[in-house]
């Protein structure tokens, strides 16, 4: 999960909508499976993102930003509704009885694959107010996004993966290329077409491009660079770390061509990823577990804000944030009126990015009512990536509750981000403040449950 955003400088008032020529351009960049340490200005020693760095060095960097899920598709569907996974059912990717049965305990929640048609997507609202809007890249939360609020469409289905990034790519459709031409490079120079014809005009740019997802396909130019390169803080995976290079360089070329068209000065760039790095491939030291787990390591991902004249650079910041942020930012940038019968459970970034405002102290939640195969030894347990709960940030703290066994871990992490200590039997206070606070929102929600015990669970 991973976007840049870019929004011009021209910005309207809050009543209404501007005339078109003062709407801002937008470009929203997903990018897919990077980590939160996978990146050089997240301190990764062994990635090089050269481009990512200097831009993020224009401007704001927040080290507690969170995808609203651990995986993709329930990750990008919360980001682009603006809702949380109990209001739309987008959980996982497919089916929601991952694993196999005789290790579930309960019958999973069904899983929605894909967005329902009545839950209004920001890019159909941009698309309403006079926006051209393009998606470029992986889309996976409905069969085509030209259906979803998008004029033009680069390369996006429900496919949550290329077959190969390297021609003929497989599922994903409309795009074809002579002889080795990378996947990513190809989604880049169709993007640049993209822009390149609809400068003078405002436009929104869903940029997602199905990098640095598997499979791990490397560039061969690269490989022989990290091949002997040190290992450094768990991150040694050579052909990934090509992957994130050439994703890195065709960032550097849209940024080039934001530069020759005149458009950088009168750009705002948000950039954030979709969820934590897969663990098997990268891990994000000194945060617990990856992709599919409701531990730091599986939410939390790298971020930054950069806006000329608007948002002073070089700053660091704590705040926390989520990508449900991302609708009602967008928002009031705009001006577009929020619909009557919206639910928007983000907040607008706009008073922190523009005045330095701290957010209102708020929870931050997360809800998995399913099974995700895939465990290793830093999730919940070796079989699964995380088995059925709910999880809540508040302030330092953070608890999560099992469903199987009504299991409740505690931690505090402002001294504990590595998640090893579980403090629930040393601050019954703490865990009951979060609980009641997981329980209300979960009410309020209509959250899922499950609790019918499968017949064929075998315990061990």
């Amino acid at each position: 999960m991973c976007f840049l955003l870019f929004i011009s400088l021209n910005i309207m008032g809050t009543q209404g909508v501007a005339p078109q020529k003062a709407l801002p351009n937008i470009i929203l960049i997903n990018v897919d499976d990077m980590g939160w340490r996978d990146t050089g200005f997240m301190d990764s020693q062994f990635y090089e993102t050269p481009n990512l760095d200097d831009l993020a060095s224009k401007g704001i960097i927040f080290s507690q930003a969170y995808a609203a899920a651990a995986n993709c598709a329930p990750s990008r569907a919360c980001m682009m509704s603006g809702e949380n996974t109990p209001r739309h059912g987008v959980y996982t990717v497919a089916n929601s009885d991952r694993g196999k049965t005789e290790n579930r305990k309960l019958v999973p929640i069904v899983n929605n694959a894909t967005i329902a048609a009545h839950h209004l997507l920001f890019s159909e609202l941009l698309q309403q107010n006079g926006y051209t809007t393009c998606h470029a890249g992986k889309w996976h939360i409905s069969q085509n996004p030209l259906t979803k609020g998008f004029d033009i469409n680069i390369g996006g289905s429900d496919a949550g993966n290329p077959g190969s990034y390297y021609p003929p790519y497989k599922n994903v459709p409309g795009l074809a290329a002579g002889n080795d031409a990378y996947l990513t490079d190809v989604v880049m120079d169709k993007t640049l077409d993209f822009i390149a014809g609809n400068h003078e005009h405002p436009f929104f740019l869903n940029y997602s491009p199905y990098a640095v997802h598997t499979p791990i396909q490397p560039i061969p130019g690269l490989l022989e660079k990290y091949l002997g390169k040190s290992p450094s803080n768990g991150q040694d995976n050579a052909k990934y770390a090509t992957m994130v290079e050439n994703l890195d360089r065709n960032i550097g070329r849209l940024i080039d061509l934001l530069h020759e068209k005149k458009l950088f000065d009168n750009t705002i760039i948000f950039f954030i990823t979709d969820n934590g790095g897969l663990f098997k491939v990268t891990k994000q030291r000194p945060l617990r577990a990856g992709k599919g787990s409701y531990y730091e390591g599986g939410i939390r991902v790298p971020a930054f804000a950069v806006w000329p004249g608007k948002i002073t650079p070089g700053q660091n910041s704590a705040v926390q944030i989520t990508n449900l942020d991302i609708f009602p930012t967008l928002l009031e940038l705009t001006g577009i009126s929020k619909p009557k019968n919206k639910i928007l459970d983000g907040l607008s970034l706009l008073p922190l990015l523009t005045q330095n405002q701290d957010l209102p102290k708020r929870p931050l939640f997360w809800h998995f009512p399913i099974y995700l195969e895939g465990g290793n030894e830093e999730s919940q347990d070796p079989v699964f990536r995380t088995r059925p709960g709910s999880a809540v940030r508040y302030g330092d703290w953070k608890l999560i509750h099992y469903f199987e066994n009504n299991t409740i871990e505690l931690y505090d992490l402002k001294e504990d981000i590595s998640e090893n200590n579980n403090l629930v039997n040393e601050n019954p206070e703490k865990v009951k403040e979060l609980f009641s606070m997981l329980n209300n929102w979960r009410e309020m929600t209509n959250a899922p449950i499950p609790k019918t015990l499968n017949p064929d669970f075998k315990a061990k």
